[in-house]
């Protein structure tokens, strides 16, 4: 759509619901297939090679948690055995089974808790079982949820209507001048202070453009402070757990009464505390609920009790219907005393996937959607249908939604709500943060040219910090400057593919990360303040190996998503006479790769293949204008 289209030619209501719907179940049909087909295998090494599936677990540890739910943990059957490289995390939406191919009891849980050794699952039952396994599951709930909301949007009238329209480039975004000047805290800088005047002069729409370091969040939790100072009940959302958690965290640090709904297993258990289930539970009147509860479980036993003399007529009928009404007495007394925190709450704070009944008809005046490039756009609309206007927060130049349907994805299904608005329906609805406080300015010039038209500027706090600043740290000869390029081209280290599978890897590339991150801890260095990014998940797997008695963090890409270290080593993988880099052509996800890091970046790739691609010759010559480019002929320790 052009930018410069009229009010009114926007996208045509009927059609583009129904492309969302199609896409949805394309979504659908596709994880049930892969989940279908993964399910098949038994084999331990090739199964969990996905990332989706642990094997051969055995049961540790079971306690009651939230809700009446379970708390299981397991771990590998191999006593002290770490947990493969796995992309199921807390939140994660899991199936748990007997690990036997002759057995097919299993039940749904959501993975609680994870650490390198063990995984903690939350399920309301579990089948018993010698050995498990586990396998991330297609999220029909979410699905279903996201389907409703678009049959309800599309039939809405009155004011989501209006935004809806908005949504669709039917109506233009409007903005009011502020009545009185905002008392906006202190630790703002002035494009954080021009980013929320900005979003409450906003009638209808406001979008917080966040690029890597610029403190997207702390922005987002001051336009909540600054409406519930005007007493407005808001609604704050984000695409992941782990995003609302880190919202939820700001939003009671800053003094604002929030409460957490959704799934108790999904929550950092430092802010359990604030989540409904909790804070009902802690409700003096939860216990007159137990004592109905108590009561009507009596009742029943009455009815059922066998005497030897005859009942008289009606009595056990008289029985059951005092059970049913203690219980129901309960379960409205238990949805009053639900009704009143979230009627006391400023804030409540919920995935985009949130369980509509639990809101009932609440209306609030401000919806917010954190990290909203992260979700696809049907995760999106059911916040709209809450709220008098809308602030989305996020960065399209950072990596799109997940979607595993590649012709859905194609057909534009990895295109969140907010890139679309951004780039063909209201760019004038949007607000970039300029300062960041992450990188050394060598580290963020070339993603600030890159991607936000030259616009970043290093906070005086980052722009020059190095290593050499932190105590503990022994400088070593590649550690000197914060940025380098180490380059392999005409060393012969060739990739390889993954035997029995799709990933890459790198075998002498992954020696010399293993010789540096050696270094690193040789020198005495904290591991904790060096990672290692990998594109491909098979060289994840093969430095994990090598490097498993460091303590070094090795991940994906996607898994260092709105983290950061103060040393990042990227290892690039791709070597090949063909030029060939594959997903590596995905800039954004190469944008977040190298925006990790705060005082030290070193890229270790052949420059021979990746800079056939545009954006990789590009970032050579950025790396040899700063004058930190290296061959790899510079280390003769691994050649």
């Amino acid at each position: 759509m052009r930018k410069d289209r009229q009010p009114g030619m926007g996208l045509d209501l009927k059609e583009h619901f129904q492309r969302l719907r199609s896409w949805l179940e394309m979504e659908g049909e596709a994880e049930r297939e892969r989940l279908a087909q993964r399910m098949k295998v038994r084999n331990s090494a090739r199964a969990e090679k996905t990332g989706e599936t642990l094997l051969d677990l055995v049961l540790v540890d079971s306690q009651p948690g939230l809700g009446g739910r379970f708390l299981l943990r397991f771990s590998k059957r191999t006593k002290g055995a770490e947990l493969p490289w796995t992309r199921l995390r807390v939140g994660s939406p899991v199936i748990l089974s007997v690990d036997d191919p002759s057995e097919e009891s299993s039940c749904f849980g959501v993975v609680s808790q994870k650490d390198p050794r063990t995984i903690q699952v939350a399920c309301e039952e579990w089948p018993d079982a010698p050995r498990y396994r586990l396998d991330h599951s297609a999220d029909e709930v979410t699905r279903s949820r996201q389907l409703a909301a678009l049959r309800q949007i599309e039939q809405i009238r009155g004011r989501s209507a209006q935004l809806r329209d908005i949504l669709l480039g039917q109506r233009p975004v409007r903005f009011d001048p502020l009545l009185r000047p905002l008392e906006i805290a202190p630790h703002c800088n002035p494009s954080q202070r021009e980013a929320v005047q900005f979003a409450m002069m906003a009638r209808d729409l406001a979008i917080l453009h966040g690029p890597p370091g610029t403190g997207k969040t702390t922005t987002v939790v001051e336009v909540i402070r600054q409406s519930v100072l005007q007493g407005q009940k808001v609604l704050a959302c984000a695409p992941s757990n782990t995003a609302v958690d880190h919202l939820l965290e700001e939003l009671v640090g800053c003094g604002l009464e929030a409460v957490r709904i959704g799934h108790p297993a999904r929550v950092a258990p430092i802010l359990q505390q604030h989540t409904l289930d909790a804070l009902a539970q802690e409700d003096p009147a939860n216990e007159i609920v137990h004592q109905l509860m108590r009561d009507a479980e009596r009742a029943m036993r009455k009815a059922e009790r066998w005497t030897r003399s005859r009942p008289m007529p009606g009595q056990k009928h008289q029985h059951r219907a005092e059970a049913r009404q203690l219980r129901e007495d309960a379960k409205l007394l238990q949805r009053q005393i639900i009704e009143s925190i979230l009627d006391r709450a400023d804030v409540i704070c919920a995935t985009t996937t949130f369980d509509p009944e639990v809101l009932g008809e609440r209306w609030f005046d401000l919806a917010v959607i954190d990290e909203a490039c992260q979700s696809t756009e049907p995760g999106s609309w059911p916040c709209m249908l809450r709220a008098e206007r809308l602030v989305l927060a996020g960065d399209h130049c950072q990596l799109p939604p997940t979607v595993l349907s590649k012709p859905a994805a194609q057909e534009g299904f990895s295109i969140s709500l907010m890139e679309r608005l951004v780039r063909d329906v209201c760019p004038e609805a949007s607000r970039r943060l300029t300062i960041q406080y992450r990188m050394h300015e060598s580290i963020m010039s070339f993603s600030s040219q890159e991607f936000y038209d030259g616009s970043l500027t290093a906070d005086p706090s980052v722009a020059s910090h190095t290593l050499n600043d932190l105590a503990g740290i022994t400088p070593l000869a590649w550690t000197e400057s914060p940025l380098r390029w180490i380059d392999t081209a005409g060393a012969g280290w060739e990739e390889e593919q993954e035997p029995d599978g799709e990933s890459r890897m790198n075998r002498k590339e992954a020696d010399l990360v293993a010789w540096l991150a050696r270094q690193w801890m040789e020198a005495g260095n904290a591991p904790d303040a060096l990672a290692i990014i990998a594109p491909y998940a098979a060289q994840v797997r093969l430095l994990r190996q090598r490097l498993s008695s460091l303590g070094i963090e090795v991940d994906t890409v996607d898994g260092f998503q709105g983290r950061e270290k103060e040393a990042i080593l990227i290892s690039m993988v791709r070597s090949n006479n063909s030029g060939e880099i594959g997903f590596l052509a995905d800039t954004r996800r190469m944008n977040v790769a190298i925006t990790r890091a705060r005082r030290l970046l070193v890229l270790i790739g052949d420059s021979a293949t990746v800079t056939c691609d545009p954006f990789f010759g590009r970032l050579m010559e950025h790396v040899e204008r700063q004058g930190v480019y290296q061959s790899v002929w510079e280390y003769p320790e691994v050649m």
